[in-house]
C-alpha cells in the first residue's frame, strides 16, 4: 500500500494525502494585470488647456453702484467700468451694469472685447501730438523721448500701460470723471495716425507739382 501511496504522489505531486490542491482561478497580486500599467488619459489636450494665457490683460478702472426707479421702487444694479489690453498695440473699454459685480465686470469685458482700438507705435511712442474732447473730458497728449516713460495720472495711465505705449506725455485738462476720461483717451488713439503715410503723400504731390511745372500745359 505504501508503494502505491508514493507513486500516486510522484505521478500527482499536486496531491497530498489523497487531496489534490485546486488551482486558485483568481491571478496572483504579484502576476501583472492583463490590461497593463494604467493609462494617464489627461493627453496633450489637458496640458495645453492649462498653459493657455488669456489674450488680453483686463484692468478694473471704477465700479459704481447705481439705482433706477420703477413703478414698483427702486432696481439697484452695479456699473463696471473696463479697460483690457494685450500692451501691443491693441486696447479697449467697455462699460456696462449687472445685478452683480462679477456680471457686470464680464459684460464689461465682453463689450471691450468688441470694441478694439489699433494704436500705432513708433519707437515705444505715439507719432504725433494730439488733443482729444469727449463730452466734458479733455486731454492732450505728446511724443516723449526713450526712457521718459508714462507721464500720466489715473486712467489714463492705466489705458496706456495696456496699450504698450513706453513713453508718452499726457494732461487732463477737464473734468475728473473716470468713464469720460477712458472714452476721451481710447477716442484720442483711435484718432492717431502714422506720419509715413502723409510723408508719402507728401513727396507724390511734390513730384505731381515737379513735373507739371516740367511740362505746362499749352
Amino acid at each position: 500500500m505504501e508503494t502505491k501511496e508514493k507513486q500516486n504522489q510522484k505521478s500527482n505531486p499536486g496531491q497530498r494525502g489523497g487531496v489534490a490542491q485546486k488551482k486558485s482561478s483568481f491571478p496572483n497580486s504579484s502576476s501583472p494585470k492583463p490590461g497593463g500599467p494604467k493609462k494617464n488619459f489627461k493627453g496633450a489636450r489637458g496640458k495645453a488647456g492649462e498653459e493657455k494665457k488669456e489674450e488680453f490683460e483686463q484692468r478694473i478702472l471704477d465700479i459704481a453702484r447705481v439705482t433706477r426707479v420703477m413703478a414698483g421702487g427702486k432696481r439697484m444694479n452695479f456699473r463696471a467700468t473696463v479697460v483690457i489690453g494685450d500692451k501691443n498695440g491693441r486696447v479697449g473699454v467697455g462699460v456696462k451694469k449687472g445685478a452683480d459685480v462679477s456680471i457686470a465686470v464680464n459684460k464689461a469685458v465682453n463689450k471691450a472685447k468688441k470694441d478694439i482700438v489699433t494704436v500705432p507705435i513708433i519707437n515705444d511712442t505715439i507719432p504725433h501730438k494730439i488733443k482729444e474732447k469727449v463730452g466734458a473730458a479733455k486731454i492732450m497728449f505728446k511724443p516723449a523721448p526713450a526712457g521718459s516713460g508714462v507721464i500720466a495720472g489715473g486712467i489714463v495711465r492705466v489705458i496706456l500701460e495696456l496699450a504698450g505705449i513706453k513713453n508718452v506725455s499726457s494732461k487732463i485738462l477737464g473734468t475728473n470723471n473716470k468713464m469720460n476720461n477712458a472714452r476721451c483717451t481710447l477716442e484720442a488713439l483711435r484718432n492717431l495716425r502714422r506720419i509715413e503715410n502723409n510723408s508719402k503723400k507728401d513727396t507724390k504731390q511734390n513730384e505731381e507739382k515737379v513735373e507739371g511745372a516740367k511740362n505746362p500745359v499749352s
